[in-house]
C-alpha cells in the first residue's frame, strides 16, 4: 500500500482550492447580473431554521453544491436535502437470490 505524504496532501488541497476558485469565477461569469428590483414592503414572516439531517455533512453539501453548479451551469439555491431511506435494494438483492434456488 502507498504512503501519502503531508506534502502529497497539501498539492492536492491546493489543486482543489484552485479548482474551486476557477469554479466560482466561472459560475460568476455565467450568471447575469442581478439589478435591484423595488418590491412592495410585506410584514416580515418568521422563518424557522430546519434542523440539519445528521447524515450530510458540509463537504457533501459542497459537493453536492459544486456538482449542480457545473451541471445546470448557474449556481442553484439549494433549500433542503433528504437523506432517503429505502429497502428496495436490499428487497430486489433478497428476490434475486430467492429466485436463483430450485424449487
Amino acid at each position: 500500500m502507498a504512503t501519502i505524504t503531508i506534502t502529497e496532501v497539501a498539492a492536492t488541497l491546493e489543486q482543489l482550492r484552485a479548482q474551486l476558485a476557477d469554479l466560482s469565477r466561472r459560475v460568476q461569469a455565467l450568471e447575469p447580473a442581478k439589478t435591484p428590483v423595488a418590491v412592495p414592503a410585506e410584514p416580515a414572516k418568521t422563518v424557522v431554521p430546519e434542523t440539519p439531517q445528521p447524515g450530510i455533512t458540509d463537504e457533501e453539501l459542497l459537493a453536492i453544491s459544486a456538482a449542480l453548479a457545473a451541471y445546470l451551469g448557474v449556481r442553484p439555491h439549494i433549500r433542503r436535502i433528504r437523506l432517503l431511506s429505502t429497502t428496495a435494494w436490499a428487497q430486489q438483492g433478497r428476490l434475486s437470490i430467492q429466485a436463483s434456488h430450485r424449487l
